[in-house]
């Protein structure tokens, strides 16, 4: 899951960014209502953290353009204030879920969970497709009944991955929703959390890569490595020439 943070008080919007990031939610952050109309003209994002009350275009501004665009992104709005007339203004414009400040950050987490789900409508709270459980709200994973330990950047690549039900992402799709604005277009970094998240899932191997075309969750994975192993996805993230490979950095805490 990608997000954008639309904060103007610049401590608040890192520490919700580096909250998220521990909770494997990529997210970029914009300070005022210029960046943030140019991060949403640029990125696709699968939720957005709205300040109201930011310079330049306001927040409601930014709000009438996300739902002007017809992008479907859900808006969370944050705001001091905790009157019901702001609030009811604020589902006037658009608005999917309100927080007032201050606020928890796990309460945030939650809500963001929650909004994501309802966006995928009939998609359950857990997630479950050939042996894989993957519960977002605990952040766990299991393979037939088995926990497995990721990493964050594993888990939000399996995230998307599992999301799409067998279909066909692509590398640049994956770099898209599971990396910030800061990732490298001609990083090796997808191959490689993809890789190793296979070894992290064991065999049989349940990531199939498609080549030239990109990877997908194998509903009847087999043993066979040549169904699976690492053909590049072609043009685009991970296959730049020359590129020597980028691991994960490791985790803090």
């Amino acid at each position: 899951m990608r997000v954008l943070i639309v904060e103007d008080e610049p401590y608040l919007a890192e520490a919700v960014r580096d909250g998220l990031r521990l909770e494997a939610i990529a997210a970029d952050i914009a300070g005022d209502g210029d960046s943030a109309l140019e991060l949403l003209g640029v990125n696709s994002y699968d939720l957005a953290v709205l300040d109201r009350d930011i310079p330049g275009p306001s927040g409601d501004e930014v709000a009438r353009h996300i739902v002007a665009s017809g992008s479907g992104i859900p808006i969370l709005m944050l705001t001091a204030a905790d009157r019901i007339d702001d609030k009811a203004s604020g589902f006037e414009l658009g608005a999917d879920d309100y927080l007032t400040k201050p606020f928890e950050l796990r309460e945030l987490v939650l809500r963001l969970r929650a909004l994501d789900r309802r966006r995928g409508r009939t998609r359950p709270p857990v997630s479950e497709i050939a042996g894989l459980r993957l519960d977002p709200f605990r952040r766990e994973v299991y393979r037939d009944g088995r926990y497995v330990a990721l990493t964050r950047k594993q888990f939000a690549v399996l995230e998307v991955l599992v999301a799409a039900e067998g279909g066909v992402v692509s590398a640049e799709e994956l770099l898209e929703r599971a990396w910030d604005e800061n990732a490298d277009p001609f990083t090796n970094a997808v191959r490689i959390t993809v890789s190793a998240l296979r070894k992290r899932l064991g065999e049989p191997w349940i990531i199939a890569t498609v080549p030239g075309v990109g990877y997908r969750i194998d509903p009847a994975p087999g043993d066979d490595p040549a169904r699976a192993l690492d053909a590049e996805p072609g043009p685009g993230p991970g296959a730049g020439p020359g590129r020597s490979p980028e691991p994960e950095r490791p985790e803090r805490g």
